[in-house]
């Protein structure tokens, strides 16, 4: 089996397409005074913004992580100050995670941030090669099992 070139592999080039997004979103984080936010929890957080208080195997699903990742993912934002757990009343077993002030404060800033950078790197490319993109890569999800998030 022949694999092709790094530049004509389309594992690499999404990959490459990954790291390049992320660190533009550290920068403008970083640079909009939000250094506690971390692209990992975009996920996490754009679903608490939506729905404060989420069961966290909800927020998990919603976010599109695994239960490991995900409790690992909070010990991290609630080391930066930005989520809490809290026990959920009517489930003794579950935790329901909360938005701290600061990752409510957050929300207008890191929005921003998102939307400057999404701008910049798409500002190039068709609505329609956008929506393709969008296609292909809810068609990889699914081929890998992971459920579509839309």
């Amino acid at each position: 089996m022949n694999l092709p070139n790094p530049p004509d592999c389309p594992y690499y080039l999404v990959s490459r397409a990954t790291l390049a997004v992320t660190s533009n979103l550290k920068k403008g984080f970083a640079n909009q005074g939000i250094s506690n936010i971390r692209p990992a929890y975009l996920g996490v957080l754009l679903s608490l913004w939506d729905e404060d208080g989420l069961k966290a195997n909800e927020l998990g699903k919603r976010a599109g992580l695994e239960p490991s990742t995900m409790t690992g993912l909070l010990d991290r934002m609630e080391r930066d100050g930005l989520a809490k757990r809290k026990p959920d009343p009517k489930d003794r077993r579950a935790n329901r995670i909360y938005l701290t002030k600061a990752g409510i404060d957050s929300q207008v800033s890191a929005t921003k941030v998102v939307s400057n950078t999404l701008e910049k790197v798409f500002n190039t490319i068709s609505n329609k090669d956008i929506e393709t993109t969008k296609t292909v890569l809810r068609t990889i999800l699914k081929n890998c099992g992971k459920e579509d998030m839309k």
